[in-house]
This record gives C-alpha cells, sequence and structure tokens, in this order.
C-alpha cells in the first residue's frame, strides 16, 4: 500500500479516501470484535474501556464508522451508539493551516461511503440544532460550524466532524493550541471550552538519544548515572557538568566523531565534501513553503555572496545541510529542492568557497538518516513563519542531542526557548501576532530596499546566476517570495534571521562557550521526552492504568 498517494486528482483522492476507510474501519471493526468475544452484545461499559485518539484529521471517519459498527451490526439505537462514540473519540489537531484540514466532496462520499455520509448528515443535523438552541438565529454561526460546507459543490470537512464527535480536542503545543481556540476552532471552543486541551509534543529519546547517538549516551551516562534513560528529566543534572573544562573537551570530541560520520554519510550520498571542523548548520524536515526553506537558501546566497565579494575573512567555516521530503503533487516544493541543488552546485563548485562554505541536499530523507543527522549538528534550523508551525518534534531530537537553535516563536520553539532559558536560544523574525497585524499591507520590495544584503541577493536570484542554463525556472520562487500576499513573509523576517546568523556565528568562534551551550541544551531537554507526553494523555484523556516497567 502506498500511503498518502498524490490526491491532486480525482483517482489520488478517491484512493486516499479509500485508505483512510479502510485502515480506520479495519482497527475498530478488530476492537468490537475484541470485545464481542468477551462480553457478547453488551456494550454499556465499552466507553470505560476504549479510546480511540485521532491523530489528525486522515482518521476522522472512525466517528460514523463506529456509529455505522454499532447500529448496522449490533443493533444499537441511535442515541446509545452515540452516547458510546462522543466518549470514545478524541481529536489531536496537528495543523494551523486551513487547507491541510481534510475536505471531502459529498459527491465521492455518496459514491465511495454512502452509508457513512447518511451518518454524518445525520450527527450534522443534530449538532446544528443544538447550535441554533445556544444562538438563536445565528445562520452565520451555523454556517462556519456546520460539518457540511456549502458551495459550487458540497464538502465534508473532517476537523469539523472530528470535533464534534469527540470528547477532547487538543494541540501538540501550548501557542498552536492558544491558535486553534483563538483562531481556527474559535467558534468551536466558545460552545465547548472545557472540551480542548494542551499536549505539547515529545520525542522518544531511546531511540534520538540513546540508540542515534551512543557516544553521547556513554558519557552523559558516566557523568550522571542511568536513571536518566527512563526519567529524562534528570538530564537537568548534566546543568554543572557544562562548566567542567575536562567534561566540555570530551563531550567536543563525541560530537567530531557523530560530524566526521555525517560528513561520510553526505559524502557517500551527495559527493559533497564537508569542511572538517566546521560549524554544521541543518534544517531538516518536510519541504513546506511555511517551513521557510527558502529563507536558508536566500541565507546561503547572502553567505556565498559576501565571499564573491570580498568578506571570506568574515564568512565563518560552514556546511549547510538541507533533507526532506516534498508531497508529490506540490509544486513549488518540489521547486524548492530543485533550488536548493542548483546553489549547491554553483557554491561547491566554486574554488572561491574552499574551505568556508559547503552546501547538500540529501536526498531520499528517512528515520535512519535522520539518527546520524541530528547526533552532529551544531545549529539546529527552526524558522517557520510564526503562527504556522503546530509543534515540531525535529526541533526537539536536534536540541536533545545537543545542537543550538535558531528561529522563531512558533511551535514548540516556545516551549524550547523557555526550557534552555532566553539567552542560550538565537531568537528572530515577526511574531504570531505581529505576521497578523502585518498581513493586507505587507510589501516585499520595502524590505529589499532596506536590506543592501538582500537587494544583492535577490539580484543574483533574478539574473538568473544559479540557473544560467534554465532561463526562467526559478520565476515561480522570486514571483512567491516578493508578491505583497506572501503569506509566509520570507523577506520581511530575512534582515533578523541574517543578524542572528551572525551572531550565532560569533558564538562558534568561542568553542568554549559553544559546547557549555550544547551541553545545556541536552541538560534541557527531559520535558521534551514522549514519556512526558504520553503521560499527559493518559492523565487528561485515556485515564488508563498505566504497567509497571522494570527500568
Amino acid at each position: 500500500m502506498v500511503l498518502y498517494p498524490n490526491d491532486s486528482s480525482e483517482n489520488g483522492k478517491e484512493l486516499r479516501l479509500r485508505q483512510q476507510y479502510f485502515l480506520a474501519s479495519a482497527s475498530l471493526q478488530d476492537v468490537v470484535a475484541d470485545w464481542v468475544a468477551i462480553h457478547g452484545e453488551d456494550f454499556r461499559n465499552f466507553a470505560k474501556h476504549h479510546c480511540f485518539q485521532l491523530n489528525d484529521t486522515h482518521p476522522s471517519c472512525a466517528v460514523p464508522e463506529l456509529m455505522r459498527l454499532l447500529m448496522d451490526e449490533h443493533g444499537l439505537n441511535w442515541e446509545e451508539a452515540w452516547d458510546i462514540t462522543s466518549h470514545t473519540m478524541a481529536y489531536t489537531n496537528h495543523t494551523l493551516l486551513p487547507e491541510a484540514l481534510e475536505r471531502w466532496s459529498v459527491r465521492l462520499f455518496r459514491q465511495l461511503l454512502p452509508r457513512l455520509l447518511e451518518i454524518i448528515m445525520e450527527i450534522n443535523a443534530r449538532f446544528l440544532q443544538e447550535v441554533a438552541w445556544h444562538a438563536p438565529g445565528n445562520t452565520g454561526l451555523l454556517q462556519r460550524l456546520s460539518i457540511i460546507e456549502e458551495g459550487d459543490e458540497q464538502m465534508v470537512r473532517m476537523a469539523h466532524l472530528a470535533v464534534v464527535g469527540s470528547f477532547s480536542v487538543n494541540g501538540v503545543a501550548a501557542l498552536h493550541t492558544r491558535l486553534l481556540c483563538e483562531d481556527l476552532f474559535a467558534d468551536f471552543h466558545h460552545l465547548w471550552p472545557k472540551k480542548f486541551n494542551n499536549k505539547t509534543n515529545g520525542v522518544t529519546p531511546r531511540r534520538w538519544l540513546q540508540w542515534a547517538n551512543p557516544g553521547l549516551r556513554d558519557l552523559v551516562t558516566e557523568r550522571i548515572g542511568p536513571d536518566w534513560k527512563h526519567d529524562l528529566e534528570r538530564l537537568r543534572d548534566l546543568e554543572p557538568a557544562a562548566d567542567d573544562t575536562k567534561f566540555r573537551k570530551r563531550w567536543a570530541e563525541v560530537r567530531r566523531a557523530n560530524k566526521e560520520r555525517l560528513a561520510a554519510l553526505v559524502h557517500q550520498h551527495t559527493g559533497v565534501t564537508f569542511i572538517r571542523d566546521a560549524l554544521v548548520d541543518v534544517q531538516v524536515k518536510r519541504i513546506h513553503e511555511y517551513k521557510r526553506q527558502l529563507l536558508n537558501a536566500l541565507h546561503v546566497i547572502h553567505l556565498y555572496d559576501r565571499i564573491k565579494r570580498g568578506e571570506a575573512n568574515q564568512v565563518t567555516p560552514r556546511n549547510v545541510l538541507f533533507a526532506g521530503k516534498a508531497a508529490p503533487g506540490y509544486f513549488m516544493a518540489k521547486r524548492t529542492i530543485k533550488f536548493i541543488n542548483n546553489i549547491a552546485n554553483v557554491i561547491n563548485h566554486d574554488p572561491d568557497t574552499e574551505g568556508l562554505l559547503r552546501v547538500s541536499f540529501l536526498p531520499d530523507y528517512r528515520v535512519s538518516l535522520m539518527e546520524q543527522i541530528c547526533a552532529a549538528t551544531d545549529l539546529s534550523e527552526q524558522i517557520s513563519t510564526a503562527g504556522k508551525e503546530a509543534s515540531g518534534t525535529g526541533n526537539m531530537k536536534f536540541m536533545m542531542n545537543g545542537a543550538l537553535t535558531i528561529g522563531t516563536l512558533d511551535g514548540a520553539n516556545i516551549e524550547i526557548r523557555d526550557a534552555v532559558g532566553a539567552e542560550h536560544f538565537f531568537l528572530f523574525g515577526l511574531n504570531a501576532e505581529e505576521v497578523s497585524q502585518l498581513r493586507g499591507h505587507y510589501n516585499p520590495q520595502l524590505y529589499i530596499q532596506a536590506d543592501h544584503d538582500l537587494a544583492r541577493v535577490m539580484d543574483l536570484l533574478q539574473s538568473g546566476y544559479f540557473n544560467a542554463f534554465e532561463p526562467g525556472i526559478f520565476d515561480p520562487i522570486v514571483h512567491a517570495v516578493t508578491h505583497p500576499h506572501d503569506p509566509w513573509m520570507v523577506l520581511a523576517d530575512f534582515t533578523s534571521y541574517k543578524i542572528k546568523q551572525r551572531e550565532a556565528a560569533d558564538v562558534w568562534h568561542d568553542q568554549t562557550e559553544w559546547q557549555r551551550l550544547s551541553i545545556l541544551n541536552t541538560a534541557a531537554s527531559g520535558i521534551f521526552s514522549s514519556d512526558r507526553t504520553i503521560a499527559q494523555y493518559n492523565t487528561d484523556i485515556w485515564h488508563l492504568t498505566p504497567l509497571v516497567m522494570t527500568p
């Protein structure tokens, strides 16, 4: 099975909906069959023993499917089935982008899943009746909350279905959850404020530190003992080691070995030879405009421009690594990958950059590559447009392995900054409120005119310097970043980003300070363990009795 097929065509949309229904239905049928095998047709206590956590909108058809199973297969009436369904479904939202919240045409639902559509229509009718009781005559509210979106073609709003059918709705970072309540799901939050809660994401330290970074694992264990392996908050015991000269030296040796391993990997896959002992500057994540790989790429062009205009002695040696995948039908994401590769080709073949700058896009990104990347990263790029990233987890993996973060006040970056200390985080750019206020009168040309460095970057880009034999291929990128309706406001943050990059480069020159901050980042990362996240889900949503595990 190819998950997440290209859904830019009708065939792709149909296949994707078929997959989502198949996986949700198979899972529910398995659970119900197990219940019936033990309890027969008595479903009175089913909700006390089950909770289905909907991971974004992809499995939202589980709501009407459980209703179908309970009513059509096991003879429950609507009220009984809805009481069970609405007390077992819980919804985790992972995106603030409205276009990423799935919407399926009523026509497609009627064609593929006619019984589920009947149930969805009934859920919606009963829900809107409840809304009408709370706000008589407010037709605008009814239209905004309806599971069925009216228009040229009726659409099923899967996020609305998940919210209506769930007893809990959570975001995955503090800012994300606040914006869900204040913006994306504001009407739902006003109706059911107690339904909404936050569960900041976490990552498993067993894979992302113990397995991925054995050298660091052993060094940490030697220093503070093994208890941190099952209680990551114990990493705080590392803080005094940041001021220990001998420990910092050994820390740096482990990181140097990891960087040599990564350099060999990059050379094997791309042919690019990284600069020994240079700053390893990494942006690894799904390729999307809001994650702003383009901002990073423009800064790389700026570094190259500084070298070419005679400022090589002021440029800190740097290896810039990009990796990530693009959705099959996402034109701009794929063009961004092409853009980065063209930039890398020019820079890496220019003798003036020898020993100063190397750029690589690592192809075929996968978990096994990330295990090696995160262990060797010095500077973690978390530069999404503020208010657009739900949480991020790569930021946590990098921090856990001792990387310093350059980033915006977005997603879990805010909590990372709080954990490690504002003075140990390279913060730049507009915040979410400033992005919102600027929208509607954003003028990229003002930022180009105000920053000579940015103007030179744009001149290089528009002149075709990086696409000499492919005229016009990057015109869509130029158009995107210079358009007043650019929702990601790439150029608005360039100057601030450039300044913070120079600040990071200055700190890099003081290796004693850099290694100290690296240790403090790892020491502060315990809160981002998935153990903490799962425990919070259980305490607030699942209410399960944890098994006692032997460390």
